[in-house]
């Protein structure tokens, strides 16, 4: 069985057309197969800035939420966002039920690796990664942090220096867009895959708050998410349509998703 869990969270995002974010997270949570899907109630307006993450109270409220609908099923859940940060709880989930055999394969144009202290802007979708290893506002970081090596990028070609200095400190394997693929080398479930849609080559695909050029064509996305062995759980995050009714983006994302359950 799948659930999909949709979290319209945009506060977590510092960008411009963040807001468009609820309205993208309701129309993936619309294209991705599932048998059930789930709502929940986050708030709409910005919240209020705590140890230097902008719309702190926001964030955490809805993390709390995350974490009740979670500890309600033993479904397949593909968490839909919103920003990256809607994939605190679910990591952390995955993480409490696998332990260190979990691999958390981040598909993502930028690293997400800024702490409160490295990031002005406060936006918490920046920092989310580096949360969940165990450095971040004390509120949000899990009880049980992820170790670096439990971590795989891929797509990544972005991040400021004090997150490659933290990347290359910890050892952590990164793949960029020439070896994407190569990511999948040598791992085996269980693993969580955490996909934000900005991995994507913007020129195909530009419905998203922080573009980066030279991206992964869809069909690659779509090809390594269908190879990923011993996936338990999945996000699909930061889909910021101008028009939610664009068919062509529609159709990659529907395509993702059914990849998700191969």
């Amino acid at each position: 069985m799948t659930t999909v869990l949709c979290v319209p969270q945009w506060q977590g995002s510092a960008a411009p057309n963040a807001p468009r974010l609820v309205a993208g997270a309701r129309r993936v949570a619309e294209l991705v197969p599932c048998d059930t899907r789930v709502t929940l109630p986050v708030r709409e307006t910005a919240g209020e800035r705590d140890g230097g993450v902008r719309s702190f109270d926001v964030i955490e409220e809805n993390t709390a939420l995350i974490r009740k609908a979670l500890a309600g099923t033993d479904d397949f859940v593909v968490t839909v966002g919103g920003d990256c940060g809607v994939d605190l709880a679910p990591v952390a989930a995955a993480h409490a039920r696998y332990g260190d055999e979990l691999t958390v394969l981040w598909i993502d144009a930028h690293p997400d690796l800024y702490t409160p202290q490295t990031l002005p802007s406060g936006a918490f979708h920046g920092m989310v990664l580096r949360t969940l290893l165990g450095d971040g506002h004390a509120s949000l970081v899990p009880d049980r942090p992820l170790r670096p090596e439990q971590v795989i990028f891929t797509g990544r070609r972005a991040g400021d220096d004090s997150e490659l200095e933290y990347l290359a400190r910890q050892g952590m394997r990164s793949h960029g867009v020439p070896d994407f693929e190569a990511a999948l080398e040598g791992i085996r479930g269980p693993v969580y895959a955490h996909i934000d849609l900005d991995v994507l080559e913007p020129t195909v695909f530009a419905s998203m708050c922080y573009p980066e050029p030279a991206g992964v064509a869809p069909q690659r996305l779509i090809d390594l998410v269908s190879a990923v062995d011993g996936l338990v759980g999945a996000a699909i995050t930061e889909y910021a349509p101008a028009d939610p009714a664009d068919e062509a983006e529609a159709e990659i994302i529907r395509r993702v998703g059914a990849a998700l359950r191969h």
